[in-house]
């Protein structure tokens, strides 16, 4: 037998095999790590998307409550308008005497009424 042809056929026949695994070769190397890549894209894109969704649906909340904010500003607005006019009203049937006793008659009555709702309940 022939050792260096033993040799030779074993190296050819081993060619490309390394302790525990296979050597790649660079061109099947970088074909390898260009399909990762296009995978990594992927990927990336996905979760682009998902966030361009997710800001979006951010964005119409926040519209929808800055809406829901006005809306409220404008009622308590209206109120704050109809609170300074009962206040100028009683204001004025409480410049009279006649009209403190009457202001005392309806403010004994509300307590009274506050009085026994809260007892029956």
């Amino acid at each position: 037998m022939n050792p260096r042809g033993y040799r030779s056929n074993r190296t050819s026949l081993f060619d490309g095999i390394e302790e525990g695994g296979i050597r790649a070769t660079s061109y099947s190397s970088h074909e390898i790590d260009e399909h990762e890549n296009d995978r990594a894209i992927d990927g990336l894109q996905d979760r682009v998307s998902i966030l361009k969704r997710l800001s979006g649906d951010i964005h119409e909340e926040v519209e929808t409550h800055n809406r829901m904010l006005d809306r409220m500003g404008n009622d308590m607005d209206t109120s704050r308008g109809f609170l300074s006019g009962t206040v100028d009203k009683f204001k004025m049937v409480f410049k009279t005497k006649s009209s403190r006793r009457m202001g005392t008659l309806v403010a004994s009555f509300v307590a009274l009424f506050l009085l026994v709702y809260y007892l029956t309940r």
